[in-house]
């Protein structure tokens, strides 16, 4: 493999662009270890009472993630997330204005590589006075596996969870595409059936996480890594389906509704393709 360095006259807003990804991609891979391994090592010391003083913390804030987390003014102001920003770049787009009064379900598409809390997303469709928005990656880890450049499969068909969470709370369902979203990382091959992908769907059933090997580029070099690459990604905000709460959705109701979505969905895509470099004959597919 021939190796492509990144150049020496890297300017210092790319370099801190790059450091931004860099975070991130420790956060995501390696952050839970590291900070399991230093409980554990301060259990084992002489510094064991912070350690008993952590895990009670712990216990006593374990359904905080569930119940609407803890928003940080100070913390969402950090002047890294521009840098993260604009590392790709990223874009959010809106097709209409949303109102403030209501709560939202975003379906975002394609792909998830991480698991959606029931109890955190009826938290936040319930809370009086609107102005809430919960994104769910419909696709789930399933999808993940098959996130790769040109991928346009969605697994959609059987995932109506969503659509019930929308119609017992009464959240406007919000379909939404994100262009650029699987070309970030390559992924070595696995189709169905094969030895890697029957491994990967035992791991995922095992750990509730989808086990994907990817491949990016590097800090210094842009063959090989961990590290994104930099792709565009733009993110399409869709219309608001307008959804009656009906505290208890029959199948019907359900079904109804997740067919509703399915097309607002296909038809979000396909007013937008063209503007980002898909092709005309290019459509989505639904598993």
């Amino acid at each position: 493999m021939k190796i492509e360095f990144a150049p020496l006259n890297v300017p210092l807003q790319r370099r801190l662009q790059t450091a931004a990804a860099l975070q991130w991609v420790f956060s995501f891979l390696a952050l839970a270890q590291v900070c399991l391994a230093l409980f554990v090592l301060l259990a084992l010391s002489d510094w064991w009472m912070l350690a008993l003083l952590y895990a009670g913390w712990l216990w006593l804030d374990w359904d905080t993630p569930t119940s609407g987390g803890r928003r940080s003014h100070w913390v969402r102001s950090w002047r890294v997330w521009g840098y993260f920003r604009d590392y790709f770049p990223l874009k959010l787009v809106k097709t209409v204005d949303l109102d403030p009064k209501k709560n939202y379900i975003f379906g975002f598409h394609p792909h998830g590589l991480v698991s959606s809390s029931k109890a955190s997303l009826s938290h936040l469709c319930s809370r009086a006075g609107g102005g809430n928005v919960s994104v769910i990656a419909v696709g789930g880890a399933p999808e993940a596996l098959d996130a790769r450049p040109g991928a346009l499969t969605l697994q959609v068909l059987n995932r109506k969870g969503f659509i019930k969470l929308a119609l017992k709370h009464g959240a406007q369902l919000v379909p939404v595409f994100s262009f650029g979203e699987n070309e970030l990382f390559d992924q070595m091959e696995n189709p169905s059936g094969s030895s890697l992908r029957r491994l990967q769907n035992r791991l995922q059933c095992i750990m509730g996480v989808a086990m994907p090997l990817f491949r990016g580029r590097g800090v210094f070099q842009y063959s090989f890594g961990l590290m994104p690459y930099r792709k565009p990604i733009t993110t399409i905000v869709g219309r608001p389906l307008p959804v009656q709460q009906t505290p208890s959705p029959s199948s019907g109701d359900i079904e109804t509704l997740h067919q509703l979505y399915l097309q607002s969905l296909k038809q979000l895509f396909e007013e937008n393709k063209a503007q980002y470099g898909l092709e005309e004959g290019q459509h989505l597919t639904f598993i």
